[in-house]
């Protein structure tokens, strides 16, 4: 059992995962929205990070689950 301020800490350390996952796909986002043409070779490889990045997340709260 982990105490208050070990589970805070940890929700913390999820929050800073699961946001590096929402800024990739804000990048994704932007791309498509505004600059296709020219950026879609970038896809792939944010493709690649955003899959990564979700490997992360569910690792880290297979590990916590009490943190879901």
């Amino acid at each position: 059992m982990v105490s208050h301020e070990e589970e805070k800490e940890l929700k913390k350390e999820l929050a800073k995962y699961k946001r590096k996952v929402v800024e990739l796909a804000g990048v994704v986002h932007d791309i498509v929205e505004d600059t296709i043409w020219t950026d879609y070779v970038k896809l792939p490889k944010l493709g690649e990070d955003i899959n990564t990045a979700m490997k992360e997340v569910i690792a880290f709260q297979e590990k916590h689950p009490y943190l879901k």
